[in-house]
């Protein structure tokens, strides 16, 4: 399987003068801006609650406009950006397909709610992620991640425990330009996408349900390693903490996962990148995160980027829907943060009664 250099460098430059359109694009605009770029019956795989819509009027109106609406300010950065031809797939359509990711942080204030999530005074940091499948030169269909427990956590709403690793934490690449405008090298292309398979089918899928080692991690991670963890986990800065705050916990709690055929698995230069809405299965044995084992056979919905450094990775961007995950363990996230919103504004407002009563009685 050899990469079209030209068609992925095209796939690549459509992307970001997409993104560019729809982030500038008005409300008014947004349904025929979105038809312009995404193919008539495109797929987008959001996360929980939105999950899958279909089109772009469709993809417009539920989520593109209400964003727009609730952060008239939203600026979109990019941390990573990289396009390549996937060895993985889920369905005979994506097969070899092409695919272009990207993620960073959209920032701004929230000046009205989101899927009823309240509106702040504060400037917000959101992650997010998305990966764009290709046919030909039209985008079919991709995968979304926003980190919606991060963004609850930001605005004084948790719904989970404090994360054992540190919170907020989603840098750019480290000395390394992770937005990959430019075409890279094939040799550097394959070597990581060769130890990315191995991680992945060798690596993690080697656990014996008993000793972290059984899985080699050390052999593809770097001693000092930073692992930028979803909102409910943070970020492990070295590869100690990422085995006792992240994968320990993470495998007392679903000790039986397995990684799957995932919907995309691609590298371009030093980096990797991997997508699969169910590209995880595990079985909730154990505590997890405040929650006891519920004993649900669940599937994981997950991306991630790595960057590999000579035969090492030193860094990984992770997404895990939270909301979805929870969900399939019988715990609504979505509903915990409404009703701690709930609660804070019914005591904002008592507070507010006890002060107009103490300064009519002062008067």
């Amino acid at each position: 399987m050899e990469l079209n250099l030209e068609l992925n460098q095209a796939n690549k430059a459509r992307v970001r003068e997409y993104w560019a359109t729809i982030d500038s694009a008005s409300c008014e605009d947004m349904p025929a801006v979105a038809a312009s770029y995404l193919s008539e019956h495109f797929c987008w795989k959001g996360p929980a609650p939105l999950g899958e819509i279909t089109g772009p009027y469709a993809l417009a109106q539920e989520v593109l406009i209400p964003l727009k609406q609730a952060f008239a300010d939203l600026t979109r950065q990019v941390h990573l950006f990289m396009g390549g031809q996937s060895i993985d797939h889920v369905g005979d359509e994506a097969k070899d397909a092409y695919w272009v990711a990207g993620t960073g942080y959209l920032t701004g204030m929230a000046r009205d709610s989101f899927l009823g999530i309240p509106a702040t005074s504060r400037p917000l940091r959101i992650r997010w992620s998305e990966f764009i499948r290709f046919k030909g030169d039209v985008m079919v269909e991709s995968q979304v991640i926003i980190d919606f427990v991060d963004w609850f956590e930001q605005i004084g709403l948790p719904v989970l425990p404090a994360p054992r690793g540190a919170s907020h934490v989603y840098p750019a690449a480290t000395g390394f330009d992770g937005v990959l405008d430019e075409a890279q090298s094939s040799e550097e292309t394959a070597q990581t996408l060769s130890l990315g398979h191995k991680l992945l089918y060798g690596g993690l899928n080697g656990f014996d349900q008993n000793d972290l080692s059984s899985m080699g991690m050390a052999d593809f991670f770097h001693p000092n390693l930073k692992w930028y963890g979803p909102g409910g986990i943070g970020a492990c800065l070295s590869f100690s903490e990422f085995e006792q705050l992240h994968q320990q916990p993470w495998l007392v709690a679903f000790p039986d996962r397995k990684v799957l055929a995932l919907e995309s698995l691609f590298a371009e230069g030093r980096l990797l990148a991997s997508s699969g809405v169910a590209g995880v299965q595990a079985t909730h044995t154990g505590p997890y995160l405040g929650e006891s084992a519920s004993g649900v056979r669940l599937t994981v919905s997950g991306i991630d980027f790595w960057l590999r450094s000579d035969e090492q990775f030193t860094e990984n961007w992770v997404f895990v829907d939270m909301i979805d995950l929870f969900g399939q363990m019988g715990i609504d996230l979505f509903a915990r943060m409404l009703e701690l919103r709930d609660k804070r504004d019914a005591l904002m407002a008592d507070n507010e009664r006890s002060s107009n009563s103490d300064r009519k009685t002062a008067s």
